[in-house]
């Protein structure tokens, strides 16, 4: 059979096979799984801080003074989309995730209320991870958002909190992020308390060696606890992509 095409002259063959090759070359890297998905980079930035209205949970109509009474909140991006409200300072837990508090808007309107009534609460704690951009929500043991003050070391959270059951109780807590059961869970005293100090607890006070965290009720006695551990249990997924 004869071909009505005639043959490229061999100088221009020369020329187009290199192309050839690699455009060859690159359409089977982008289409293999493995670096399509490694290719795909995403971008976890935090915006400006900017103060809102909030009044403290135990406030009262007499104390309650929502004039004075601010949050500071900053909004969590992913990718330049808007995913959360965050308040406070982040804390590196490894190279690529990072804890943050959620900063929530709630409804405050009563059933009688005409209109929205918006408020401004701290809210429970996040881990983000800067190479996914996958954002989990941390469900910290007995964490009660309005006497519950955070302290980060490592992949570790000292705080006091509040116990859900019949007898209630203050409690000294120590979680390790990945860990089924608290490192420290110690009752400090009685909850809940008609007449409370405000903040509950003194901020935890961490040593490195050995490893130890002081928690301390305002008006108290403090307690120096061991924290006894393995290496990190932080999940980091490669692959993750549910954003």
């Amino acid at each position: 059979m004869l071909s009505l095409t005639p043959p490229l002259p061999r100088p221009v063959l020369h020329r187009l096979l290199p192309k050839f090759f690699l455009l060859a070359l690159a359409a089977f890297f982008f289409a293999h799984p493995l670096f399509a998905a490694a290719t795909k980079v995403h971008t976890v930035t935090l915006g400006a801080f900017r103060r809102v209205p909030y009044t403290q949970p135990d406030a009262t109509p007499d104390t309650k003074a929502d004039e004075t009474s601010t949050l500071k909140i900053r909004p969590l991006f992913v990718d330049e989309r808007q995913k959360e409200w965050t308040t406070g300072e982040i804390h590196d837990v490894t190279d690529r995730t990072f804890t943050v508090r959620r900063a929530l808007r709630l409804n405050d309107a009563l059933p009688t209320d005409a209109a929205p009534h918006w408020i401004w609460q701290p809210g429970p704690w996040l881990s983000v991870d800067r190479v996914t951009g996958h954002i989990t929500s941390l469900h910290l043991p007995d964490f009660d958002a309005a006497v519950s003050d955070v302290v980060w070391f490592r992949d570790y959270a000292a705080y006091c909190g509040t116990a859900t059951t019949a007898k209630g109780g203050l409690f000294a807590i120590v979680a390790q992020l990945g860990a089924r059961r608290p490192v420290v869970l110690k009752q400090i005293g009685a909850w809940p308390q008609s007449n409370h100090f405000i903040p509950v607890c003194q901020p935890a006070q961490w040593q490195r060696l050995p490893m130890r965290v002081t928690l301390k009720p305002t008006g108290g006695e403090p307690t120096i606890y061991d924290v006894v551990g393995t290496a990190s249990l932080v999940e980091e997924g490669d692959n993750a992509d549910d954003n």
